[in-house]
């Protein structure tokens, strides 16, 4: 069968035998023309020089190139980690090593073939904001080295992700898309940024997200952040925040008492800015407010309770239910009018009953008082303080005219200055008594309207001027010591006591010295009111008038003696008659 098959073939007429016996198998061609015209087949290459070639092969370690050269070059698969999609087909770049080693092998190089267009390149990407690979090989202070057409180049840790990346090494031995951001000629540095690819494509996503925005619509989103003034929602590509007040009708002290990390929620738009790219969203505005659910039956005057969540000086927020909320002012929580702090009646959390005194549902507003739960003690002032009696105060302040004192709360009066004292003459009321101190005092007049009592407190005593009256009559003489000189005169104690007032004129001595304080002298009264609780002294009065009295004695006996000689003469005369 094999044998039909064969066929006669008949042998080249031309074809020189003798020569190919000789060895010649080139007749009209030589073998250097042959050699010649091969070598012009193949690409013209010098060493040191970058070329491009074809990828034909590859395995694991080595990848062969075929550079159009009489034979191919073998480079080392380490110098495409950058690129883990090299494939058979590929064009590539190489540096002509040598164009024979001593086995006749071409040697190429990829590596230094990026290099030596490298900075080229990377410069290109810069100015063309272009999309590049690179292969992350290691770990340094602050980031990665990245291999960038060659060039090692600088990912700071936080141009990895939009995220703050904790475990860098994740990252080492792969190839990511880069863009690079900043290149410094002198020292020869490239920084390159994946994070910017990202912020790049997040950005379209907003824009996108943001162009079909409407306010009202409700969106399903994710808790992304938590702070002090509100909540950051993840909408899908793009963050809204929900502001603190815009989280619930009640108040909130921090936004995780109502939200937690990752949760899911709907969300309702408040506003967007397309410039800014800023989404406000509202969580409370998803439910009815608290407001309009409130009681209907409620009104003025009705006793309702609730919790204090807000204190200020001037008064305390009730939460009489849920995002309803109403004001005591510090005004309405005592009856007493001093000038309090709303500390001094209450604390945060504090659970109280209350009286409404204003209630406004379309504005929402409420106002409250506590003192009200208790009766007002002026109703019955006149049966429970009348004038006349006596009671126990407390000093609450000092004013240059007298004391304001509290006999209970709410029920205030005044002590004047001049009631304070039958006998000292006080300045100031502090030199008296003192605030916080205990006072006996007794009505002396009601002021209903005005809500103030007229007290005093000598009124407990009888009025020793009275005495006093019969004691210091004009012109009785006492003993007496200068306590304090004014400029006007000196200020004496008396007994029982009791102060006078001298004037300068009134304080020469009999050898004509002036009196000196601590100066013990008689003093005769020259002037008594009661009323004004004034008795003006005289001490040169004293001797003044015992001089005079001596004067007009002896004046007196003279003239008698001068009479009573008139009186002899004339009998003596009548005798001679």
């Amino acid at each position: 069968m094999e044998e039909n098959n064969l066929k006669n073939v008949a042998p080249n007429a031309d074809f020189d035998w003798d020569s190919y016996e000789k060895g010649e198998t080139y007749v009209e061609v030589s073998k250097e023309e042959l050699t010649k015209a091969y070598d012009d087949t193949l690409n013209t290459v010098k060493d040191k020089e970058v070329v491009e070639g074809t990828v034909i092969s590859m395995n694991k370690r080595e990848v062969v190139v075929n550079i159009g050269y009489k034979s191919d070059g073998i480079v080392s698969m380490n110098e495409f980690r950058y690129n883990p999609d090299l494939k058979i087909g590929d064009q590539v770049e190489v540096y002509i090593e040598s164009q024979e080693d001593k086995k006749g092998q071409l040697i190429l190089s990829h590596k230094k073939a990026r290099a030596t267009k490298s900075w080229e390149r990377v410069n290109a990407a810069l100015e063309n904001d272009e999309i590049i690979k690179g292969f992350v090989k290691c770990r340094t202070k602050g980031g990665m080295i990245v291999d960038v057409f060659g060039i090692e180049a600088f990912l700071p840790g936080s141009q990895i992700n939009v995220k703050p990346i904790r475990d860098y090494d994740v990252f080492v031995g792969k190839t990511m898309e880069f863009k690079v951001v900043k290149i410094n000629q002198e020292f020869k540095n490239v920084v390159v940024s994946h994070k910017a690819l990202i912020e790049a494509e997040l950005e379209q996503q907003k824009k996108n997200i943001i162009s079909k925005l409407e306010k009202g619509q409700v969106l399903e989103g994710t808790v992304k952040n938590i702070t002090s003034y509100g909540v950051f929602i993840d909408l899908g590509g793009v963050d809204g925040l929900i502001h603190i007040t815009d989280l619930s009708w009640r108040r909130v002290s921090h936004p995780d008492e109502i939200l937690e990390l990752d949760q899911k929620l709907n969300v309702v738009i408040l506003d967007f800015d397309n410039e800014k790219k800023r989404i406000a969203l509202g969580l409370k505005q998803l439910t009815p407010h608290p407001w309009d659910a409130l009681d209907e039956n409620l009104k003025v005057g009705d006793t309702v309770k609730g919790k204090v969540v807000v204190m200020a000086d001037y008064g305390a927020f009730i939460e009489i239910a849920p995002g309803v909320e109403g004001l005591i002012h510090v005004s309405e929580m005592s009856w007493s009018q001093h000038l309090r702090s709303a500390q001094d009646f209450m604390k945060v959390g504090d659970e109280i009953e209350a009286v409404i005194l204003t209630l406004d549902r379309d504005e929402r507003k409420m106002s409250l008082g506590i003192k009200q739960l208790k009766n007002d003690p002026w109703e019955n002032i006149e049966t429970k303080y009348p004038v006349g009696s006596k009671h126990t105060a407390k000093v609450r302040n000092f004013t240059n005219f007298g004391v304001f004192v509290e006999i209970e709360e709410g029920v205030d009066g005044l002590i004047h200055i001049s009631d304070l004292s039958w006998t000292k003459k006080i300045k100031h009321p502090s030199e008296f008594t003192q605030i916080g101190a205990d006072i006996e005092v007794q009505v002396l007049e009601i002021d209903k309207e005005n809500r103030r009592l007229s007290l005093g407190h000598k009124q407990l005593e009888e009025n020793p001027w009275d005495v006093f009256e019969t004691i210091f009559t004009v012109d009785s003489i006492h003993e007496g010591t200068i306590i304090k000189m004014l400029d006007k005169g000196a200020v004496i104690s008396l007994p029982y006591g009791v102060e006078g007032f001298a004037t300068p004129k009134h304080l020469v001595k009999e050898d004509g010295s002036q009196a000196q304080v601590d100066e013990k002298l008689q003093f005769k009264v020259i002037e008594f009111n009661k009323d004004a609780k004034r008795i003006i002294l005289s001490h040169s009065r004293v001797f003044e008038d015992e001089q005079k009295a001596e004067r007009a004695a002896s004046k007196k006996a003279n003239k008698k003696a001068k009479e009573d000689s008139v009186d002899t003469s004339s009998i003596k005369v009548e005798k001679t008659h």
